[in-house]
């Protein structure tokens, strides 16, 4: 029998490290959970305006073309406002999307979110 899934499939968890804010993102950023993820995103960068706002996605299951608009969205806001956005990639699936979309080159991806401010 099929159950029909929660209204948002995803969290977003805010961690404050010395000098950024890693905001680690899981379960599955797609339509049905953009305004969430905008919503949260905004609220963190209004409220801490870290210099340094690391995108944690190794939770991450899914994520769609709308999702990776709210990151474009987001990286463009971070240059716009004098911060960095680095992002944490995480699993295949999340990594295949940035390789097939060719957003690499214009996003601040790192390996792990310690090494973040390094870069």
């Amino acid at each position: 029998m099929a159950h029909s899934p929660p209204m948002s499939t995803l969290s977003l968890h805010t961690y404050r490290e010395p000098d950024s804010v890693r905001v680690a993102v899981s379960g599955e950023l797609d339509l049905s959970s953009a305004l969430v993820f905008e919503e949260q995103l905004r609220r963190v960068e209004d409220e801490v305006q870290p210099k340094l706002l690391v995108l944690d996605l190794r939770s991450l299951k899914f994520m769609d073309s709308t999702g990776l608009r709210l990151i474009l969205s987001a990286h463009a806001r971070a240059l716009n406002q004098d911060r960095k956005l680095a992002i944490v990639e995480g699993g295949e699936a999340i990594r295949r999307i940035f390789r097939l979309t060719g957003v690499l080159e214009r996003l601040n991806v790192v390996d792990a979110p310690v090494g973040a401010a390094a870069s």
